[in-house]
């Protein structure tokens, strides 16, 4: 029995179905009110187990039987108190609750899915980052970022009392999703024209069929206490945009947001944000990670894991065929 959080999410959704269309036997771990809909038909060849990973006794009662566990539960949020108090009882304390549940359950082996930003970031890094990067604290480093980074020093934890845990860190994911989720966001303002400028900066990004593979491989073949960059392509975020308008065929902006203007917006948006009490727009921490660039190398994950990785144009050809698909329908 296989046990997975965050299953009704973008990856957790793509990994489950990966398993399941693996033969194998999954039980997930949602809230009573979970959307199923990237679960499709798999929803109902899954095992429900109603409950929270902040709350410690449902996480418990959802390890009974289990011999492996794939914690892919995570809040991303950008902006404000609310949303820092929210990073740390999610991602942080709900971490915790799974990997000490995991481990009094007696579970064989967990994979935890962290992130790139949990590796931390510093300007004018100009070298690509790989799993053996030591956390610095930075203003670089987004409230997400921190919430990852103390997420695997809770594994890193429950490892050191006894828990056979792997650690994977994808890169930013990209594939058909709920419309305004994760990086639909993105796709969906190019697909629309309505994307103000282009970052100057760039980044690493990943097919999300790829990671939910990677994260299987770990599960197999990753060794213990060790990380996994699951990244695939290190584009600018000019290449990134172009890359989808040219699926969608639209068309892009000439503008170019460099650091020092885009700043000035980000806090005109959060300032008028506050007042009206909506979400801004853009954010400072959005503008930091967006306007440097970032490399990532997946060298580890390739060799120890023997995973392969498509190309952004392949990803982005993929999401313009599924959402005319959609829009047919």
């Amino acid at each position: 029995m296989i046990l997975v959080t965050g299953a009704t999410g973008f990856l957790g959704a793509t990994l489950t179905r990966q398993l399941v269309a693996g033969g194998h036997a999954v039980r997930i771990l949602r809230r009573e009110h979970s959307k199923l809909d990237l679960l499709n038909d798999t929803a109902n060849r899954l095992e429900h187990v109603i409950g929270d990973v902040t709350d410690y006794p449902s996480v418990l009662a959802a390890m009974e039987g289990v011999q492996h566990v794939y914690h892919a539960a995570a809040y991303v949020g950008f902006g404000g108190k609310k949303d820092e108090a929210r990073l740390m009882d999610v991602n942080v304390r709900g971490t915790a609750n799974v990997a000490d549940a995991a481990r009094e359950a007696g579970v064989m082996q967990m994979v935890h899915v962290s992130s790139i930003a949990a590796l931390g970031r510093t300007r004018g890094h100009h070298e690509p980052i790989d799993e053996t990067a030591e956390w610095t604290a930075s203003k670089e480093n987004s409230a997400y970022a921190v919430s990852k980074h103390l997420a695997e020093m809770e594994v890193h934890r429950a490892i050191a009392e006894g828990l056979d845990a792997v650690l994977v860190n994808p890169s930013l994911i990209f594939g058909p999703g709920r419309p305004g989720e994760n990086s639909m966001a993105i796709v969906e303002k190019v697909r629309d024209g309505r994307v103000p400028g282009i970052p100057s900066g760039g980044t690493c990004v990943v097919d999300v069929e790829d990671v939910a593979a990677g994260i299987r491989a770990a599960m197999e073949r990753g060794a213990t206490g060790e990380r996994y960059i699951l990244g695939g392509e290190n584009l600018s975020w000019a290449n990134i945009f172009g890359t989808l308008a040219e699926a969608f065929g639209a068309k892009l902006p000439r503008l170019r947001l460099n650091r020092g203007p885009a700043m000035v917006m980000a806090t005109v948006s959060e300032t008028l944000a506050r007042l009206i009490r909506v979400k801004p727009l853009i954010t400072r921490e959005t503008v930091r990670a967006a306007s440097e660039t970032y490399r990532y190398s997946n060298h580890r994950a390739v060799e120890e894991l023997g995973c392969s990785f498509r190309s952004f144009r392949d990803t982005a050809d993929r999401i313009a065929a599924a959402l005319s698909s959609a829009s047919e329908v």
